[in-house]
């Protein structure tokens, strides 16, 4: 299956306003790919157009709420209008939600999942009818909640693990018909954007991310990999990828860990954002990238850019591993030691 180059693709996403979608639409502007965005908050959508115009970009705005089957149709026929059409789709848009199960509302509960596993579905079906005639990318952010399950982010969890159900089916189908879609999930760990500070809470305090914690722009690599190279899904962070793998091997241990060590560390202990202050019925209107995680933010993930950049890797590590031979027959040699 062969993707275009990032310079030759339209390229949709969901939730462009704020976090991963921001910062992978900065990305993906920058190297030239024409952008249909689409979010609820209009004001941040047409602030952000402005920008990647002014540096030269190509770029349109659909405001829209992916819970909503006849606006995410309305982002794909703006797509049509403009561009005649796209080659990449991502379905970033998704909303956070923390506390106890048994302290949740349920029509929270449910709006969480229009959100978050609706959305994918609505944005999945519009993109696979599009690009069933001229092929391309279907990209959907999972998360590491996508394998195992967060204490006080267990609805959540809920709606991620649907989204990697509906995402793995819908791979096999198009894979059994010979579709020339790439279908890829994408599991972040935690990342250092707004959501927190979005997310719908029923804590005493403001949430916070339990660490190791990387910054968007990470995220942003690994989407726009899988935009131009077929990628079945990717972890972004090494804590990730071990929180997953540490579930399937010994998930009860697993989980008395989790419980013991995400429940306190979740309480950032600062007071909580006013009422209302939510996106889950809201905009946020918030044109950010980053949110305001107090420790250390990892730039770059080694992990994931090792997965998806293994050839070159391995390549290095040989020509490390050469270096550092020759340098200890070297070394050897001037101390007169046999090598």
């Amino acid at each position: 299956m062969n993707l275009k180059p990032l310079n030759e693709q339209v390229m949709v996403i969901t939730g462009a306003s704020s976090g991963i979608g921001l910062s992978t639409a900065r990305l993906a502007a920058r190297a030239g790919a024409r952008l249909v965005l689409a979010a609820r908050s209009e004001q941040a959508l047409r602030r952000l157009t402005q920008e990647l115009t002014d540096a030269g970009g190509h770029v349109v705005f659909a405001v829209a709420d992916v819970s909503r089957e006849e606006d995410v149709a309305r982002v794909a026929e703006l797509a049509q209008e403009t561009f005649g059409g796209f080659d990449t789709w991502v379905n970033n848009a998704g909303v956070g939600m923390y506390g106890e199960l048994m302290a949740s509302d349920v029509a929270d509960m449910r709006r969480v999942f229009d959100i978050n596993f609706w959305g994918v579905v609505y944005g999945s079906r519009v993109a696979v009818r599009h690009l069933r005639e001229r092929g391309g990318a279907l990209i959907n952010l999972g998360s590491v909640a996508s394998e195992q399950a967060i204490p006080l982010q267990a609805l959540y969890s809920a709606s991620k693990h649907a989204v990697k159900a509906f995402t793995d089916g819908l791979r096999m189908e198009l894979a059994h018909e010979g579709a020339p879609i790439s279908v890829t999930l994408i599991k972040p760990g935690p990342i250092d954007t707004p959501w927190p500070l979005n997310a719908r809470s029923v804590l005493e305090d403001e949430p916070q991310h339990v660490p190791p914690v990387y910054a968007p722009q990470a995220v942003a690599r690994a989407i726009v990999h899988a935009a131009t190279t077929p990628t079945r899904e990717v972890y972004v962070g090494a804590g990730a990828k071990w929180m997953a793998a540490s579930g399937q091997w010994a998930p009860g241990l697993t989980e008395r860990l989790m419980a013991a060590l995400v429940i306190p560390r979740t309480h950032s202990r600062r007071p909580p954002q006013p009422p209302g202050q939510d996106i889950l019925n809201h905009p946020s209107e918030r044109l950010a990238e980053r949110g305001d995680y107090p420790g250390v933010v990892q730039p770059v993930s080694v992990y994931t850019e090792a997965v998806l950049h293994g050839k070159w890797l391995a390549a290095g590590l040989l020509g490390a591993g050469w270096a550092a031979a020759l340098w200890n027959r070297r070394r050897r040699a001037a101390t007169g030691r046999p090598s």
